[in-house]
């Protein structure tokens, strides 16, 4: 490690055990942790906005660090976790622990390892003679749907001197990534007519309809796999769809008066999802028409939760030649297939990559971890970038 680095990672490793102390899952508040870190920058004579949820009971904050000037460097992350419950940890999730060169806890990798490193770079950006500024842009709910970028990105794009890139740490093993999947989701909900499972023909089962539906998924995904390119860079190759959840019912010999289920497809840039789902939506519209025929208040309603662009390769990406020179990153250019924000801020015109410290491997798992060789490397990083910068 450089000696800035070694110093910007011994500040980092408490500042993260603050932060993952925070239970920021993302069906609860995330504005404690929003608190401290005001605070944190509060003290070192760093302004931060709140970007606000309509409700109040969640917030984005950004901060900006060095000159009022454009070509500025966007550092983004997400401070919502994914939950813990159903999962066997080896020690309280919420509290980091070190066990083998390991540190562990929730938010570790996905993503606090990179807020931590981003915040214990403040003070080398104060003190640097910086000719542009970092934008340190923390987001809420990223993990159901990225629902909050999109406010504090509008408010980045006409409200702050023009960034000239973007790079969101989420954890990628400090390797340059420069494109990924998108994601949509829906919620399926069949409604029928409850009577005897012995007299189907005076009821509706709203399972069995679902089925039908279920089964068109089913094909979709198999053709999505079929025409995958064996030359794509994604893994899996090509666009996935999945059911995640399905309830309905409530016995055995009783016509379901209700059945839902949830699923998502992860489309490769430049594919449609709704294109692809043609099928399905054609499907859909024809049983709510025979349901509704068959009992007045049935049918088949189907809604969209989430719409995740996806990153798509950018010719001359400025951001990936800085990302791979701060990352020391001579590699072949990378996908990953999860979704994330930084397809949002390139649909907002700003060149963005993924880089951060940790493993997608390891997150959203029972004692979730960050390598200290990650954090090292991640330190190594952001020093680079105050070097940059000034």
């Amino acid at each position: 490690m450089t000696a800035s680095g070694e110093a910007l990672a011994a500040r980092a490793r408490p500042i993260l055990e603050r932060l993952i102390a925070f239970d920021t899952t993302s069906n609860l508040s995330n504005l404690a942790l929003i608190d401290w870190v005001e605070a944190y920058l509060a003290e070192r004579g760093v302004a931060a906005r709140r970007i606000a949820r309509a409700d109040g009971k969640k917030a984005n904050l950004l901060a900006s660090v060095g000159p009022a000037a454009e070509d500025g460097v966007v550092l983004s992350g997400h401070t919502d976790v994914v939950p813990v419950e159903g999962q066997a940890w080896s020690s309280d999730p919420f509290r980091l622990a070190e066990r083998d060169g390991r540190l562990f806890g929730r938010g570790t990798c996905d993503m606090k390892g990179f807020l931590a490193l981003a915040l214990a770079a403040v003070d080398d950006l104060k003190a640097a003679p910086l000719k542009r500024p970092a934008h340190l842009a923390f987001s809420y709910d990223e993990e159901i749907g990225c629902f909050g970028a999109p406010a504090m990105i509008d408010t980045i794009v006409h409200e702050l001197p023009r960034p000239s890139l973007c790079i969101v740490g989420e954890p990628t093993s400090m390797e340059v990534v420069s494109a990924g999947k998108g994601i949509a989701v829906w919620r399926v909900t069949v409604t029928g007519q409850e009577a005897h499972s012995a007299q189907t023909h005076l009821g509706v089962s709203a399972v069995m309809e679902a089925a039908r539906l279920m089964a068109e998924l089913v094909a979709t995904a198999d053709r999505l796999q079929r025409a995958a390119d064996p030359a794509s860079p994604f893994q899996p190759k090509g666009a996935t769809l999945t059911i995640g959840t399905v309830s309905g019912g409530t016995a055995g010999n009783i016509l379901a008066r209700q059945c839902r289920f949830l699923f998502d497809l992860r489309c490769l840039p430049g594919v449609d999802p709704k294109a692809e789902l043609a099928g399905f939506f054609d499907l859909a519209r024809r049983l709510d028409q025979s349901i509704r025929e068959r009992t007045l208040d049935g049918g088949v309603r189907v809604e969209q939760l989430a719409d995740v662009p996806s990153l798509a390769p950018w010719p001359d990406n400025p951001a990936d030649a800085l990302a791979r020179r701060l990352a020391g990153d001579n590699g072949p250019p990378r996908a990953v297939s999860f979704a994330s924000e930084a397809g949002q801020f390139q649909g907002a015109g700003i060149p963005t990559v993924l880089c951060g410290p940790g493993s997608i491997d390891q997150a959203h798992q029972a004692d979730e971890y960050l390598d200290l060789a990650q954090l090292e490397r991640g330190a190594d990083f952001m020093a680079r970038l105050v070097e940059a910068l000034s």
